[in-house]
């Protein structure tokens, strides 16, 4: 890990071990917890560090993103998530992920015109899909088809130029919303419907989801609006399992398309990018309001094997600065959509409502996340649960590619190689099979 401009060391960390004593620096970043440079350990003291997780572990530099989860505090380039979410175009947050900057209005209009002559695909792709089987979960397709783009575009192997890692971020980018709605017309009989330059990044999505060609399709400037908040609220998150798994392969110099569909692979686990749809699952499995009070307690019984989805997160011991929003977003797309007396929403306020005011959460802090009223929203728009994940890794890329590219930039960049502690069999003789 290499210092940079708002990196310094704090003093020092003495650590003993063995009749040995060595001091190790202790970096300061811009904003959160310190941390002790450990590198040279193994060297000083001959040990190694253990932390199964990395959960307590910096394993890079990054300027991208930052997290204070016992305060609520999610910043990308230093703004507020819901400053972003509320005034910001989808658009404007990829520019600030990839540059650092929000753009001015030329910075704007020139990089919205690149961007939107880069979401076509090649027609040859179009033949991928019908290698799938139509009941092919849409991730499946997702993670093939983007991993196959490295055998359209070999330039993007070069990493080494820049110009080819920023046409190659622009490429993934782009083309990420036409290969997802792709997926869902293909699982459903559907043609395929192009996109549009004359329509913004969220507008674009959800034309080529819902459209038919058929019929003219008109967008909802509310599910616009909405849409354009799930992608930026999901745009990036930090060093996550996925967005560790982009840099984890891109360390290897592997082609961008390569690692992006690692990231995919990734998110695919349920306990990463299949949490919205888990509490989908869980309030249909609740039923109705009056059987709340039975889940809770099942709860907060540990030898049930009942969880309670949607609320507590890995990182946030508060409450998920993105649920506020979400939930603002979830009424206001129900009321378009005239969905007054729903369910699932009444279901979900009133657990929310339980929940929070409940001891037995408060004091673990689990709060709503941002999962909670997201499937909810993704479900009045009338997008399938099998496309949640799907729609979760359109948003994440511009996160990918971000982390992706400051990783490649990093000067000493090194491959990454984690240690483990062995706790099989010692060292031991082969002995020829008619003798075991």
């Amino acid at each position: 890990m290499s210092t940079s401009q708002n990196e310094g060391t704090q003093g020092t960390a003495t650590i003993s071990l063995g009749g040995k004593t060595a001091e190790f620096p202790v970096l300061s970043g811009t904003l959160g917890q310190d941390v002790v440079d450990i590198r040279k350990l193994p060297a000083e003291l001959g040990v190694f560090t253990f932390d199964p997780g990395y959960g307590e572990t910096a394993s890079c530099n990054s300027k991208i993103t930052f997290i204070d989860g016992d305060k609520g505090v999610l910043l990308h380039r230093g703004y507020p998530i819901a400053q972003l979410a509320e005034h910001a175009s989808y658009e404007e947050v990829i520019y600030l992920l990839l540059n650092g900057e929000l753009p001015d209005q030329a910075e704007s209009d020139k990089f919205t015109h690149t961007l939107r002559n880069h979401t076509l695909l090649h027609e040859q792709i179009r033949n991928f899909f019908n290698g799938f089987r139509r009941d092919a979960h849409p991730m499946a397709i997702l993670c093939g088809t983007v991993g196959a783009l490295s055998a359209f575009y070999p330039d993007a192997g070069d990493i080494a130029v820049k110009a080819h890692r920023d046409l190659a971020a622009m490429r993934l980018i782009a083309k990420i919303p036409t290969i997802a709605a792709w997926a869902y017309k293909y699982t459903q009989g559907e043609a395929f419907i192009y996109p549009r330059n004359d329509l913004n990044y969220a507008e674009n999505f959800l034309s080529m989801m819902f459209a038919r060609v058929s019929e003219p399709y008109k967008i909802s400037p509310v599910l616009a609006r909405a849409m354009n908040r799930i992608l930026i609220l999901h745009a990036d998150h930090e060093q996550n399992a996925s967005t560790s798994t982009v840099r984890l392969a891109g360390s290897t110099g592997a082609n961008p398309f390569a690692c992006i569909a690692a990231g995919i692979a990734a998110l695919w686990g349920p306990a990463h990018g299949g949490a919205n749809e888990a509490v989908l699952k869980m309030l249909a499995q609740i039923g109705s309001k009056e059987n709340i009070p039975d889940f809770i307690s099942k709860v907060k019984d540990k030898n049930s094997g009942v969880k309670l989805m949607g609320f507590g997160h890995r990182v946030y011991k508060n409450f998920d600065p993105r649920a506020k929003i979400m939930q603002q977003t979830c009424h206001e797309v129900l009321e378009e959509l005239g969905i007054k007396d729903d369910p699932l929403l009444d279901l979900a306020i009133e657990l929310e409502k339980i929940a929070i005011n409940d001891d037995y959460f408060v004091q673990r802090k689990l709060y709503p996340n941002v999962d909670f009223y997201s499937g909810i929203i993704l479900k009045a728009m009338g997008i399938p649960t099998s496309m949640f994940t799907v729609l979760f890794a359109v948003a994440r890329t511009t996160g990918w590619v971000s982390q992706w590219k400051e990783m490649i930039e990093e000067p000493g960049q090194r491959i990454s190689r984690p240690r483990q502690l062995y706790t099989g069999a010692p060292k031991r003789d082969f002995v020829p099979v008619d003798k075991r």
